[in-house]
């Protein structure tokens, strides 16, 4: 028990101090690279997070379960956006560049659309695998492409406006940015595992049921490392690093993870309930995002001050109903699991 404790208080300490140090790197490596926070959140922090759930879904298929690829991927990606958007509006409100909201949400709900379209007939094939992966490159290219267009199109405004390009700036150490970068990364997924480890062992040890502690403990447990540093970056001003980094890991998740436990072991046969619970959910999860974050019916004032500043987003009753959606469905899980529904 007391092995427990420590593991707890560690994990949670190293949790939080190296998410700070993960979106350091993040910002430091976006400056030098002079993109936007957004991307790197997509691309870097997005797909770095997930790298433990593509852990989960190769050794998953490698070992005939491929089905809980599938339950992991669109399980976190329920969490990604219930979870994580929710607790992290909660503690701060979440502002959504325009970019976001009209080219990289619709582009995930592009994503799932594809993902309902070669899953409906209950199998996950080797070509659906190839399918998800080809669109994973075509995805992420495209956001590379539009984000140096915009980077041409700053830099043309800037000449344009007489902008002293030699004009001092700060220095980023690109090395630096780098190793805290991955340093970082590799202590949010350690501090989280031993976080969880921790907190199974006590739970187990009060008698807690093995269902409680899949539903909560292991649920959060798998969303931590995106948990942790959304809540750093949003804590600190850098909204686009914590939006892009759901958006970019529900991404992953979605094309990568699954596609890379369709190619190595195709299913067959899915549990009905993907099709029946978990995607749909995830699918109106993401509608749900895209029109939370458009002021369909803000003011005109609100309208012209969000158009000028080029940003959305949602805030703290936002955050909550994202939270209730979440729990509901932690509930809806519960029920199922004891043939209660």
């Amino acid at each position: 028990m007391i092995l427990a404790i420590v593991a707890i208080v560690v994990g949670l300490v190293l949790l939080v101090w190296s998410a700070d140090r993960f979106v350091d790197g993040a910002v430091g490596v976006a400056q030098f690279l002079g993109m936007s926070t957004f991307l790197i959140g997509m691309i870097i922090v997005g797909f770095g997070t997930s790298a433990p759930e593509m852990v989960v879904s190769i050794l998953s298929a490698m070992n005939d379960a491929p089905q809980l690829a599938l339950g992991n991927a669109y399980g976190s990606n329920i969490a990604n956006i219930a979870l994580i958007l929710g607790v992290t509006a909660v503690i701060t409100p979440v502002a959504v560049k325009k970019q976001a909201v009209k080219q990289d949400i619709p582009i995930l709900l592009v994503v799932t659309v594809l993902t309902i379209v070669l899953l409906m007939d209950g199998n996950a094939s080797f070509v659906d695998g190839v399918v998800l992966l080809l669109a994973f490159v075509a995805v992420t290219t495209f956001n590379i492409l539009a984000e140096l267009h915009e980077k041409r199109k700053r830099k043309k405004a800037k000449l344009a406006d007489n902008a002293d390009e030699n004009s001092p700036a700060e220095k980023v150490s690109i090395v630096k940015s780098l190793a805290w970068l991955f340093v970082g990364l590799a202590l949010l997924i350690g501090s989280s595992r031993m976080l969880v480890w921790g907190a199974i062992y006590m739970a187990h040890s009060l008698g807690v049921s093995d269902l409680l502690i899949g539903l909560t403990i292991v649920a959060v447990g798998t969303s931590l490392p995106e948990l942790a540093s959304s809540i750093a970056a949003a804590r600190r001003g850098e909204n686009d690093l914590a939006v892009g980094n759901v958006i970019g890991s529900n991404v992953f998740n979605t094309l990568v993870v699954v596609g890379i436990a369709a190619v190595i072991a195709p299913i067959k046969a899915m549990d009905p309930e993907v099709m029946s619970r978990d995607v749909p959910i995830m699918s109106g999860l993401t509608l749900l995002l895209f029109l939370i974050c458009f002021p369909f019916f803000k003011s005109k004032r609100a309208k012209a001050s969000r158009k000028k500043n080029e940003q959305f987003g949602f805030g703290r009753i936002g955050g909550t109903l994202f939270l209730i959606l979440y729990v509901g469905y932690l509930v809806l899980l519960g029920l199922e699991a004891n043939n209660m529904i």
